[in-house]
């Protein structure tokens, strides 16, 4: 029997998961997921070398929610897997700690709770994440669990960066700029320390550019400001959310258009962004490969919000020494980085095209004022050392 630390990523029709050796320094032995359930449940997993081990099409049963889909992937961890995996503890991703929760904390009945209790911060992302977490607690509740929270890295933060222009009892009650990919701005602080010792503890921004899209700056390694806010629609466009938003918008659709907020938070959520300026895909390989003026114009728009938030984040850092590129878009797309740089020429950065284009690690010129850098993220293997740490 090996044993392991298992990392479970919920969202609202999927079940990610990785499996990290806990002889070998926490090396990802397996990973894989659960998509479509509810719908058409499908479970794929593969080994550390990427080659598919498993391809299944689950039964109604097997995937007709977390609870189901967890089970599923509980047998097949035990049966399947050669060499057997004796799980140490699991560690789980959740969307939101409030201000109550800056560190990661094994989670028990009375914290679950407290948890539960943020479900109105983050609706679309709080209940699927505690959903393993509640399961788990019923059917092994000797196994310890550790949540690690998007919002603690940001709680850093000054005062006046997390504010609103609201009455102060607003933000004494928690309606306050939270932020959100903090595990992922995390694990890149932690890179910079590795990979570029020089500007780790400098002024950087952080571009966590995918599906869902923001920036963080980052002085001395902590978070000083994000395009983030109290919910995960504000700042940069992203896949299918909007993005910051005039709020006597929300108000005008409501009182004029009728709109409920069942509508609204569908439109906010699920129908903006890339798709909803496009009208065609919410995935920017595609709109890169299209002809049609929208999907030009969602990209356009996208990396001129992105070029106006970063200009926005040196401001509060008091100038710019690095920008560092990660998630799906920011790692793979040399197309989009370019474009932002190009915007960002008035800060000082400057691309070393081959490099971009060859997706390097470092892609800015030797005359480039501020560095920047391609760095992957691994949200899972930062909640996986969140998960030994407390285990210790």
């Amino acid at each position: 029997m090996i044993d392991g630390i298992l990392v479970l990523n919920a969202g609202s029709s999927s079940l990610k998961f990785q499996v990290f050796e806990l002889a070998t320094r926490l090396a990802a032995r397996l990973r894989g997921q659960i998509e479509r359930i509810g719908t058409a449940p499908r479970f794929v997993a593969k080994n550390s070398s990427g080659v598919q081990l498993a391809a299944i099409d689950l039964s109604e049963s097997e995937g007709r929610d977390h609870a189901a889909a967890l089970g599923f992937l509980a047998a097949w961890l035990r049966e399947k897997v050669a060499g057997g995996i004796s799980l140490a503890a699991v560690g789980h991703r959740v969307s939101h700690g409030g201000s109550e929760y800056a560190q990661p904390v094994r989670v028990d009945a009375q914290v679950l709770a407290r948890l539960e209790a943020l479900v109105p911060l983050v609706p679309l992302h709080q209940p699927f994440n505690l959903a393993p977490i509640r399961s788990l607690l019923a059917a092994r509740p000797e196994l310890p669990q550790v949540a690690c929270f998007d919002t603690a890295f940001h709680t850093s933060q000054p005062e006046i960066a997390q504010l609103y222009g609201l009455p102060k009892r607003f933000y004494d009650e928690g309606v306050r700029r939270y932020g959100f990919h903090g595990l992922s701005y995390e694990y890149i602080a932690q890179q910079l320390m590795v990979q570029a010792p020089a500007i780790a503890l400098r002024r950087v921004v952080v571009a966590h550019l995918g599906s869902g899209a923001s920036m963080c700056a980052l002085r001395e390694g902590k978070s000083v400001a994000t395009s983030f806010g109290f919910s995960a629609l504000e700042g940069l466009p992203m896949g299918t959310r909007c993005g910051s938003l005039d709020p006597g918008v929300v108000i005008f659709l409501a009182r004029e258009r009728g709109m409920s907020f069942e509508a609204l938070e569908a439109l906010l959520y699920k129908q903006s962004g890339l798709l909803g300026l496009s009208g065609i895909s919410n995935d920017v390989r595609v709109l890169l490969d299209s002809r049609e003026p929208d999907a030009a114009l969602a990209l356009d728009y996208f990396t001129y919000r992105a070029s106006r938030e970063l200009g926005s984040l040196a401001a509060a850092l008091g100038g710019l020494d690095a920008l560092v590129f990660t998630a799906g878009i920011g790692e793979n797309s040399a197309e989009l980085r370019a474009r932002i740089c190009a915007r960002a020429s008035w800060l000082g950065v400057e691309l070393e095209r081959s490099a971009n284009e060859a997706g390097q690690q470092r892609i800015s010129s030797p005359q480039s004022r501020v560095a920047v850098w391609v760095i992957p993220t691994n949200e899972e293997l930062m909640i996986a050392q969140h998960t030994l740490s407390l285990l210790k």
